[in-house]
């Protein structure tokens, strides 16, 4: 199960677990977006279904989950669900940063609690948020959206702190800059006629010289949620370029 599977990092995830026999259900507000995501799917010889859910409303979110519940056993949830904010706490408006919680922290919140309980009686699960280098590392402008992907990292060591001893591994990728349409959309909004500039400017400012691909993030994601690593739980991985480590 994936939230925000739309386009992006999700949907490559979503692509990437149904090519590995995943059954994937889409949890997405944009109906449109998320029933693309599942047509490629399904065209694909994978299985997949969409189900228009707010991620920021607790009940429909649990009536969401408690539906697919009564029909199959959840082993996996990826919160994706996501969204960006450009600005410092003075430009920060109090309808953005509540914007931004609401789905960023309490989006995760509302469906991991919606979750580990159907993991808890069926024997365990996995469970992985998607955060950013954004939560641990100081960039500018970024306020509310570094406020809550640090709280997704935290989040991500409470959930799997408390729920190791019901065999419920929580872990965390923290991508650096991806090259998704929302890079696209916001170089032609902010920098329009010098988006080939701009986005040079921007994939050079990693350590590695490029920006990651959403593949790159499913790639690791299918990792996380594979036997293989049955043994890491409470885990930040970061996905940089070696911008943690290579910088300067």
């Amino acid at each position: 199960m994936i939230t925000g599977a739309g386009s992006g990092i999700g949907r490559a995830i979503a692509l990437r677990f149904a090519a590995h026999g995943v059954a994937i259900h889409i949890l997405e507000l944009n109906e449109a977006a998320g029933s693309t995501t599942v047509s490629e799917i399904i065209d694909s010889g994978g299985r997949a279904s969409a189900h228009r859910c707010d991620v920021t409303r607790q009940a429909e979110v649990k009536s969401t989950f408690d539906d697919i519940a009564r029909r199959e056993r959840i082993h996996i949830l990826i919160n994706n669900a996501g969204i960006s904010h450009i600005g410092t706490v003075e430009s920060t408006s109090e309808q953005d940063f509540d914007r931004v919680f609401q789905v960023n922290v309490k989006g995760v919140y509302n469906c991991t609690q919606a979750v580990v309980g159907h993991m808890k009686s069926s024997g365990g699960g996995i469970i992985l948020n998607m955060a950013s280098i954004a939560g641990t590392a100081a960039l500018a402008d970024r306020f509310a959206y570094s406020m809550s992907k640090g709280a997704v990292v935290a989040m991500t060591y409470s959930v799997a702190r408390d729920y190791i001893s019901y065999n419920i591994r929580c872990n965390c990728i923290s991508p650096a800059r991806v090259h998704t349409p929302f890079v696209d959309g916001y170089l032609a909004k902010n920098y329009p006629g010098r988006e080939k500039e701009m986005f040079d400017k921007l994939a050079k400012s990693q350590p590695i010289g490029r920006m990651g691909e959403p593949e790159e993030v499913a790639s690791l994601a299918l990792f996380l949620c594979s036997n293989e690593a049955s043994f890491i739980t409470g885990a930040d991985y970061p996905l940089d370029g070696g911008f943690f480590n290579l910088r300067g």
